[in-house]
């Protein structure tokens, strides 16, 4: 995942784990309303019904990956920009590959 400066992921809850590793950048992490600082090497574990978000406080671009538990989204799914994903309703169907 890609949060360029100044954006965010938006505030999001789950009805499941997610653990992000930010790779590069810096931002804020926001889990029920405390805010943590991210960045290089930084892992968060959001356990499912937490209210978060993420947001880009740096000046180049946040990067980092994210794992559902159990799956969130259909495998190979790739959203270019965050209005392709906020416009994609897909979900994991249930359907696993190697």
């Amino acid at each position: 995942m890609n949060i360029k400066p100044g954006e965010e992921i938006g505030e999001e809850t789950h009805k499941l784990d997610q653990f992000l590793r930010f790779e590069k950048g810096k931002g804020i992490a926001i889990l029920n309303g405390v805010e943590s600082d991210v960045g290089d090497g930084t892992a968060v574990v959001v356990p499912a019904g937490v209210k978060h978000n993420f947001i880009n406080t740096g000046d180049i671009d946040l990067k980092l990956y994210t794992i559902y538990s159990p799956p969130n989204h259909r495998d190979k799914v790739i959203h270019k920009t965050k209005q392709q994903a906020d416009a994609d309703d897909e979900h994991f169907d249930g359907i696993a590959t190697e």
